[in-house]
């Protein structure tokens, strides 16, 4: 059974929509907490509507979050639990994007995900499985889950962009030229920027490369 998610939006500063950005947050975490990405991308990007869902879960290492799925190594979690509740998550993501892109009134083509930590595992794991390609997808300080599969398994390739900090403690920097190394591999346009000095989260140089990217992708001379 598909739930519904809870979203957190930021309209478009010019009042009229032609693209779309949904941001999936990472484990522990809720839509708001990227929400406050919209602040600073949407002087340059005033016609996209930026959508934050909360994750279906109740995240049991943060009572406070929510998570897309259960972590073995964090909560003690079977990897059966693990990978049951990411398919159940991503059945639920893939309903709330077309209910969401339906009600903005754009396309896959005008639309960018942008996932952070778990919320890029989902991003990478459900895009280039949709028949649309989106316009791009953007993840941070993530990790390409089942790279195995993927290649036998796609759909569309829209454009990747992979950001990681190199100090990052939680999610390995490894993780980005594995991904990359395996989207390239299936045939996705990729790029790469590492964070220099940046642990587990966003930097600024980092911000400023996927709002370059993301110009780039819905056509926006910067």
């Amino acid at each position: 059974m598909t739930r519904t998610l809870t979203a957190h939006k930021t309209a478009a500063k010019s009042g009229k929509a032609t693209s779309l950005v949904i941001l999936l947050h990472g484990y522990g975490a809720d839509g708001n907490d990227l929400l406050g990405l919209a602040e600073p991308l949407s002087p340059h990007l005033p016609d996209t509507v930026f959508v934050a869902p909360d994750a279906p879960n109740p995240c049991s290492g943060n009572p406070m979050g929510f998570e897309w799925f259960p972590i073995p190594w964090l909560d003690g979690s079977s990897e059966e639990a693990a990978r049951e509740g990411m398919v159940a998550s991503l059945d639920d993501l893939n309903n709330f994007i077309d209910q969401t892109m339906r009600a903005e009134g754009v396309t896959a083509a005008q639309t960018i995900l942008l996932g952070f930590s778990q919320g890029t595992m989902m991003s990478l794991d459900l895009a280039p499985r949709r028949a649309e390609p989106f316009a791009g997808v953007i993840g941070f300080s993530g990790r390409l889950l089942d790279p195995e599969s993927l290649k036998s398994e796609v759909v569309s390739r829209p454009p990747i962009l992979l950001i990681h900090g190199d100090q990052d403690d939680m999610v390995p920097p490894a993780s980005l030229p594995e991904a990359a190394n395996a989207l390239t591999l299936a045939e996705f346009e990729v790029y790469t920027h590492i964070s220099k000095g940046t642990a587990h989260g966003i930097a600024q140089d980092g911000l400023g490369v996927a709002l370059e990217f993301m110009l780039r992708s819905f056509g926006i001379k910067s």
